[in-house]
């Protein structure tokens, strides 16, 4: 190399499309350091493609303080634009095992995993003895970065989200998620009839909910609660348990008096929405001590909860092309309405809401 100043890591060749490519191991503490994400830094064109969600950083470097002897991350890709060398060891007649040396004023820019990155330089300051640890870096080579957008799209175009059940259903970390998963195996109507797959149902699905919407409601039950407490915890498979035994629309289908198909186009009460209102509901119950809760949820079989209802449900969680409305608004605007036809009182911003879509 020209260069008489450069970094060399230990490094693994590979090729693709006819380039070579390498992958290396970087300490946590000169990730940063190497590689770059400065917004300002970026040509224009490729700025609009990695704008940062700034939001995104600290739940990530959370992740990594909160879990030092079991957090895992997938490897960042990023591209090298300058000089750099390749040196097989001797000792491997592969000649794909080396070390790469690269000099020093390179641009090294990350392709993938840029709030990756941005989370692993907060986390640090919190836990700077993490410094040591490294994470997998894929090298492309890329002279004056012409092909970086390219591989940033090729990148991200075939990639595919794990649904939100599926996150669920493998998350052995979070506590609300585990209480959902305790509480559908443990609740035999439950465990028939929830999609623990999918985000949203087939059409002809004979399932009736969806695991990701029954965690959300848990989410509503459990908010500001000690989720630690046996009462707490045993309160939500009884809430659960009451409703599949009483309300008279989900027996319909546990009784195989009609198919979740029909039940899902006539009836709103399994919907996602629906069941994120019926936790807010229960965590009202749960809150406010009520001995006689399950007289408050009883009420729930004077509800029409017929999607033609418009008189109720319009605008609150079907517009006006007859879809779900599904949002954080819908979700308080419809236990609003469920709290006054059951004889819950609204609080004061619960009054404000309802004030304002009047």
């Amino acid at each position: 190399m020209e260069k008489n100043f450069y970094y060399t890591f230990p490094a693994i060749k590979g090729k693709q499309a006819q380039r070579d490519f390498f992958v290396i191991m970087c300490p946590l503490n000169i990730l940063s350091k190497l590689f770059i994400f400065n917004e300002e830094e970026l040509p224009a064109e490729y700025r609009s493609q990695r704008t940062l969600n700034r939001n995104r950083i600290p739940e990530i470097a959370n992740y990594i303080v909160s879990n030092p002897s079991d957090y895992v991350f997938s490897s960042l890709t990023a591209s090298i634009d300058g000089n750099f060398q390749f040196t097989p060891f001797a000792s491997e007649p592969t000649k794909d095992i080396g070390n790469l040396s690269v000099s020093m004023d390179s641009r090294l820019l990350i392709n993938d995993g840029q709030h990756r990155r941005a989370a692993i330089e907060e986390a640090l300051k919190a836990a700077p003895e993490l410094g040591n640890e490294t994470i997998s870096v894929v090298l492309f080579i890329d002279e004056d970065l012409k092909r970086s957008q390219q591989i940033f799209a090729d990148l991200n175009k075939h990639a595919i989200n794990v649904s939100k059940s599926l996150g669920v259903l493998y998350d052995s970390r979070d506590p609300i998620a585990l209480i959902t998963k305790h509480l559908i195996e443990s609740n035999s109507l439950l465990k028939s009839y929830t999609d623990k797959e999918n985000t949203s149902l087939p059409k002809f699905s004979p399932k009736l909910f969806i695991l990701s919407s029954i965690n959300e409601a848990n989410k509503k039950l459990l908010s500001k609660l000690n989720i630690d407490d046996d009462n707490c915890k045993n309160f939500v498979c009884d809430f659960w348990g009451f409703l599949c035994n009483n309300l008279k629309e989900w027996k319909f289908v546990f009784n195989k008096e009609i198919s979740p198909h029909i039940f899902r186009n006539t009836y709103i009460n399994s919907n996602g929405v629906v069941l994120e209102a019926f936790g807010i509901i229960g965590n009202y119950l749960y809150k406010h001590d009520l001995k006689n809760w399950e007289s408050y949820l009883l009420r729930l079989n004077d509800i029409d909860w017929s999607r033609s209802n418009l008189k109720d449900w319009e605008s609150r969680i079907i517009g006006r092309s007859g879809r779900i409305i599904k949002s954080s608004k819908g979700v308080r605007l419809t236990s609003n309405l469920i709290k006054f036809k059951i004889g819950i009182p609204l609080d004061k911003n619960e009054k404000q809401l309802e004030a304002e879509f009047n």
